[in-house]
Formats: C-alpha cells, sequence, structure tokens
C-alpha cells in the first residue's frame, strides 16, 4: 500500500469520525432532558474512540486486523431520516444515531468496494466494521426498548 494512500484514508476517516463527536455532543448541548444530554455525550465518546484508534493506526497494522461478521440487523434500513430535535424523545434519538451509523457503515463499504489495493479494501472494511457494531448496539436497543414495550 502506498504511504500516500493510507495517510489520505486516515486523515478522511478522522474528519468523518470528529464530524460524528461534534454532531453527538452539540446535540447533547442543545438537548433539553437530561437523559439524552448523557446519551448524545455516551456516543460522542463512542466516535472519540475511533478517532484515538485512528490517530494511532500505523500502515503495519493492517495486517493485525480481523474482519469479523457484525450481525447486521437491518433495523434502520426500513426506517426514515428524521432531524434532530431538543426535545427528541428515546425512541427518535435511537432512530437518529441508527441512521448516522448506518450511513457510515454504507460509506466505508462502498469506498472499500472501489480500491484494488487489498490493504486500503481491508482497511476501509475495519472503519465499516465499527460503524456496524455501533449500529448494531443501537437496534438492539431500539429491539429491547421500542418493540419490548409492546
Amino acid at each position: 500500500m502506498e504511504p500516500n494512500a493510507f495517510e489520505e484514508v486516515i486523515r478522511f476517516a478522522l474528519e468523518r469520525e470528529k464530524e460524528a463527536v461534534k454532531f453527538y455532543q452539540d446535540c447533547s448541548d442543545i438537548s433539553k432532558r437530561s437523559g439524552m444530554k448523557q446519551a448524545f455525550l455516551e456516543m460522542a465518546g463512542e466516535e472519540k474512540k475511533h478517532v484515538r484508534l485512528l490517530e494511532n493506526f500505523k500502515p503495519g497494522d493492517i495486517n493485525k486486523v480481523v474482519i469479523r461478521k457484525i450481525p447486521n440487523l437491518k433495523v434502520s434500513d426500513y426506517m426514515v431520516d428524521i432531524p434532530f430535535s431538543e426535545d427528541m424523545g428515546y425512541q427518535d434519538l435511537l432512530i437518529l444515531a441508527m441512521k448516522k451509523e448506518e450511513s457510515a457503515f454504507n460509506l466505508y463499504t462502498s469506498l472499500a468496494a472501489t480500491k484494488d489495493d487489498p490493504d486500503l479494501q481491508k482497511l476501509f472494511q475495519m472503519l465499516a466494521q465499527e460503524e456496524l457494531k455501533h449500529k448494531n448496539r443501537l437496534e438492539k436497543e431500539y429491539d429491547d426498548v421500542v418493540y419490548g414495550d409492546n
């Protein structure tokens, strides 16, 4: 893998992750409900973990990456995007977060498919896998809270 290509991918991914941190922090700042503020801060914390991972990731680390099959529950795939509202309820918060993670997963998956370099493909697959882990966690929460109440 060319060093410039690796650095470009890392820089691109870092920008996306930092945008996600800022989005969730902004949502926390704007939200009027204390429970929602905390939930947004937790999501920002998850994205900060991605930032730290990427900041410390070196080209040789690609060989250590194991791509695992993460179940895609596809709960959010059938939902409509909703805008942030400062008084949104927990269900809407979950939908907003699931759609955000779904979008990131789809972006990295698409980018992996466009690369000929196996290392770059694996790097994008790793990033997609991380987003899918978050999406899966949120979808399980949605299933437990929203569907579980019915």
